[in-house]
C-alpha cells in the first residue's frame, strides 16, 4: 500500500466510564470517529495535503474504513486532575514540501497552554528541517513571528482537548486527532 493522503481534518472528543476502554470509545464517538479502524502514523504532514473542515472530513468516512491518523490521547480515573491531549500542525510555504504534526499529553495543563505547545513542537519541528535560524530560549509568540516571517512557514495551527478527571473517580479520556483522508 502506497497511499499519500490528499486531506486531513482535526478533531477532539471526551469520554467518561467507569471501565478505561469504555472511555477511550465514548471520547472516539465524541470525536465523530469511532467508527473507523485507526491506525496511528507518526508526524509527516504530506506535501500538497490541505485541511478541510472536521464536518467534511467526518462524512467521507466508512464503518470499518481503515483509517491513518497522528492522536493524541490521555486519560485519568483521579477525580479533579486536568488531562489534555492536543495535536499541532505546521505547513511550508512550498505546498510540494512536507509539513509536521506533533501530539502532546500533558497533565496540569490548561487547553491553550497544552495546544501552543504542540503547535510550537510541529513548527519547531519544521523549522529546523527548512533551515531557519532562531532562539529556542524565546517564547512561542516570539519564535511563531519568526517562523513566519522567514518567508518558508505558511500555517500553524493545533486543536486540544481538555477535561478535568470526574469528580467520583471515573476514567475521563481525551483525544486529538489528525485525519488522514485520500
Amino acid at each position: 500500500m502506497n497511499h499519500v493522503p490528499t486531506k486531513i481534518f482535526l478533531t477532539k472528543g471526551v469520554g467518561i466510564h467507569k471501565d478505561k476502554l469504555a472511555s477511550f470509545e465514548l471520547a472516539l464517538r465524541n470525536a465523530g470517529i469511532e467508527k473507523c479502524n485507526l491506525v496511528y502514523v507518526s508526524s509527516i504532514l504530506p506535501p500538497t495535503c490541505r485541511i478541510i473542515p472536521k464536518d467534511e472530513g467526518l462524512k467521507q468516512l466508512k464503518a470499518g474504513q481503515i483509517t491513518f491518523c497522528v492522536m493524541a490521547r490521555n486519560e485519568t480515573n483521579e477525580p479533579n486532575r486536568l488531562i489534555s491531549s492536543s495535536i499541532g500542525l505546521a505547513m511550508p510555504k512550498d505546498n510540494n514540501a512536507y509539513g509536521y504534526l506533533s501530539e502532546h499529553h500533558a497533565f496540569g495543563e490548561k487547553a491553550d497552554i497544552a495546544g501552543e505547545y504542540a503547535e510550537d513542537l510541529a513548527a519547531t519541528m519544521l523549522a529546523t528541517t527548512l533551515g531557519v535560524e532562531f532562539d529556542s530560549t524565546k517564547a512561542w509568540e516570539e519564535r511563531e513571528q519568526i517562523y513566519k516571517a522567514s518567508g518558508h512557514i505558511f500555517k500553524t495551527t493545533h486543536i486540544c482537548q481538555s477535561a478535568e478527571g470526574h469528580k467520583d473517580g471515573l476514567w475521563t479520556t481525551t483525544i486529538s486527532a489528525a485525519v488522514f483522508m485520500e
